[in-house]
């Protein structure tokens, strides 16, 4: 009987964790962990959880999800960072849940100052927590579960659990998030990757692929923060071999990279007779079209030809229209 309970917990777990990914794009992205943290009753039990995530070396959560707790728990726990004792045992010990039995004993946890000045208010006895940090982007999460019955202690298969869980929690919600992104910005190209950076330029999100081409083209660049300035809105630049391009939102500047093509080299006015003459228009028909004259045109074109290297509408088309392998 407790064979088959243990065999019916993991395959909750693994259908929790399909259930994470099947669901980025039905769930709003602005409510995916208040919705994951609640999913994630059905494997570990728990009274409250909390999952935050901030940039280094700031030390505060940008972006906070709590359940079964009061809205104004995370700033209390922020408040007390300097004293809580797990925070330690948590950064040495990334990607790993930590028991916060296994920091201070009972009888020691029970008369700290943490726990007088935030967990006691709130009925906290039991806490199991996860960190994890990418040193790329300063990008680091945290999630917490709580219990406040004093009797019923985090098991060591509870920590199993919570591991395996938070690795596909912090990646499906990163999943989510771009899922999102890219549905509502449909027009960059396919090998693009896009970062959420807030105002004061830290990262809230951001792709792997984004991180290594920054590596790639800029590299020595400090740590946690963009090596370019933002082109303005609309706009694309050509920094280091990399096309940067910057679409802001209330809340966040998205910015989308990739690395750059012939074309991309070219300017604007460039691009557009190169997509007309590409189309197969006489020199009069992509000047009607774009709206200057047919000398225009082919001065233009005489420039394109010698900046990519090529001699004739057929290669120029094999540009805009590459063969697929």
């Amino acid at each position: 009987m407790e064979q088959a309970a243990s065999i019916d917990r993991v395959d909750g777990l693994d259908r929790y964790i399909g259930r994470l990914y099947r669901s980025a794009l039905s769930v709003p992205p602005d409510s995916f962990r208040t919705w994951a943290l609640t999913q994630l009753r059905e494997v570990i039990a728990y009274d409250g959880a909390l999952w935050g995530s901030g940039s280094l070396p700031r030390w505060q959560f940008h972006t906070v999800a709590v359940v079964g707790l009061p809205e104004d728990f995370p700033r209390a726990l922020e408040r007390t960072h300097a004293i809580n004792p797990i925070v330690p045992r948590i950064l040495a010990n990334l990607d790993a849940p930590v028991d916060m039995r296994s920091v201070l004993p009972d009888a020691q946890f029970f008369r700290s100052e943490i726990y007088r000045r935030c967990f006691s208010r709130y009925g906290i006895t039991r806490i199991l927590s996860t960190g994890h940090v990418d040193p790329r982007s300063g990008l680091y999460s945290l999630l917490t579960l709580y219990r406040k019955d004093r009797r019923r202690p985090f098991s060591e298969e509870d920590r199993a659990r919570q591991q395996r869980a938070t690795f596909h929690l912090f990646n499906a919600a990163s999943h989510a998030f771009f899922l999102h992104l890219m549905r509502s910005h449909g027009d960059r190209p396919a090998e693009s990757a896009a970062a959420a950076i807030d105002r004061e330029g830290a990262f809230h999100e951001a792709q792997p692929r984004f991180l290594e081409l920054l590596e790639k083209h800029f590299p020595g660049r400090a740590p946690y923060t963009l090596p370019f300035p933002l082109p303005p809105p609309g706009e694309t630049r050509l920094v280091n071999g990399l096309c940067i391009r910057c679409e802001p939102s209330s809340d966040f500047n998205y910015v989308f990279i990739w690395p750059a093509g012939p074309l991309d080299r070219l300017t604007a006015r460039e691009r557009e007779i190169v997509y007309a003459v590409a189309h197969g228009l006489s020199f009069k028909q992509a000047a009607r079209r774009i709206g200057i004259a047919p000398s225009t045109v082919a001065n233009h074109l005489y420039r394109i030809y010698r900046k990519l290297g090529i001699r004739s509408r057929s290669e120029l088309a094999g540009l805009v229209y590459p063969t697929q392998p």
